[in-house]
């Protein structure tokens, strides 16, 4: 196994657990502009906080190696609904960072179950 595969592979897995921690704390405490949004897009005033709840859960499963591929598998999944629905809705402005960050956690998840695979 290349040696750097387990040190990229943190990198990337701690880089985007601080992305989902600050997209967490950023939907609990939402923005009228972002409340806006997500009334737009069609979603009950409430559903930031489900946003926020699942962004927490992937940023803190990402933090473990042990637990690393549910958190890239779990933040790939809220970021694809979020392309989604910025995609479905026309809004090309907010469909730019969800669709980055939905291939940054699939690189994390794949690189993640790599290292798994190579450590047993």
């Amino acid at each position: 196994m290349n040696k750097s595969l387990p040190t990229i592979s943190t990198s990337l897995a701690w880089l985007l657990a601080a992305f989902f921690l600050f997209g967490a704390y950023g939907n609990t405490f939402i923005s009228e502009e972002n409340a806006a949004a997500y009334v737009a897009w069609g979603y009950p005033g409430w559903f930031h906080y489900i946003t926020a709840i699942l962004e927490l859960a992937a940023g803190l499963l990402l933090i473990r190696a042990a637990t690393r591929p549910y958190g890239a598998g779990l933040g790939a999944l809220v970021m694809a609904a979020a392309s989604l629905t910025t995609l479905v809705n026309a809004d090309y402005d907010h469909a730019v960072a969800p669709s980055i960050v939905l291939l940054v956690s699939l690189v994390v998840l794949s690189l993640s179950l790599a290292v798994r695979r190579t450590a047993n």
